[in-house]
């Protein structure tokens, strides 16, 4: 008898805005398509419907004891290494018996790259590279670790493709900002920028991103400046997805430790380190047999779950 591989459990962020939840929901259901032998499902940590102790639910349901779960996630943030562990480590007590492995971020991975690249070139429309500055927006987090990893994305973008230069922003909790971006932008010389969102799919940030480039380009008629689309929900996400997925199950995660605010002093951050992780409360999370929100949930929490499991 052959045994039945691991399911795939996508965690996503959340979303308000109805149309990125839908993206990621879609998503899912693709990768779904495209696995038959696998089950799949997907869930939020907070924000959008459906809650991620939801899609474990289903997954038990269909008889599932063993998944892999991949965080639907560019960045190792708070989500990816704190959130995401502890909602899981709640759901093995609420489903004894279950078994999961935890996979690894998505990015900056060369699929993504040339993801990017492509979206660059979309909007370029035939300009030469070297005459375009390239502003790469990530999301924005108070964990260093994780802004450092939008540096490394947008350094392996300029790395080898001939753009005048690449800088980076963010669109919250983080410095520069899009505006400010763009002013170092035009300080450094660049007479044409494209502002490229470090997102997966459309959503409240991203939009917020356009509006801020529209806004500085209105008041800076001197600089031309465009705006890319989102990564989407292209082969290569979906490929990269079953690539983490593979080293989860495989048990080869890499995870990087070395500048976790969870595991080491970093300045201004040395309250947190060890702290024990907690799971999101998510609204719609009915606790699916009575399980509350008490503390006797966290003891089992801590930053170990996304370098153990």
């Amino acid at each position: 008898m052959t045994t039945q591989p691991p399911a795939l459990l996508i965690a996503g962020h959340g979303t308000r805005d109805e149309a990125g939840a839908e993206a990621f929901r879609d998503f899912v259901k693709e990768l779904g398509r495209r696995h038959p032998e696998l089950p799949v499902a997907g869930g939020f940590i907070e924000l959008s419907p459906p809650p991620l102790g939801e899609a474990v639910t289903e997954l038990v349901e269909r008889g599932v004891q063993r998944f892999a779960a991949v965080p639907l996630m560019l960045v190792s943030a708070g989500h990816a290494k704190g959130d995401i562990p502890a909602a899981l480590a709640r759901e093995k007590e609420r489903h004894p018996g279950v078994t999961y492995t935890y996979g690894r971020p998505l990015g900056p991975h060369p699929a993504l790259l040339r993801v990017l690249e492509r979206r660059l070139d979309e909007a370029l429309a035939g300009t030469a590279r070297e005459d375009v500055t390239v502003l790469l927006v990530g999301r924005g987090s108070t964990d260093p670790d994780a802004n450092a990893e939008v540096c490394k994305a947008a350094r392996l973008l300029w790395e080898g493709r001939g753009y005048a230069g690449v800088e980076t922003a963010f669109v919250s909790l983080a410095a520069p900002d899009v505006p400010s971006g763009l002013d170092r932008c035009a300080r450094l010389g660049a007479r044409r920028v494209v502002v490229l969102p470090y997102f997966l799919f459309t959503g409240i940030l991203p939009e917020r991103v356009r509006r801020q480039t529209e806004e500085w380009a209105a008041a800076h008629p001197e600089t031309e400046v465009r705006s890319a689309d989102v990564i989407g929900p292209e082969p290569e996400l979906l490929d990269l997805v079953m690539e983490r997925y593979a080293e989860a199950v495989a048990g080869d995660l890499r995870m990087n430790c070395d500048s976790c605010v969870y595991r080491i002093a970093l300045p201004g951050f040395e309250d947190k380190v060890g702290l024990p992780q907690q799971p999101h409360f998510h609204p719609d999370d009915d606790g699916h047999g009575g399980h509350g929100h008490g503390p006797g949930h966290h003891h089992h929490g801590g930053h170990t779950h996304s370098h153990a499991h």
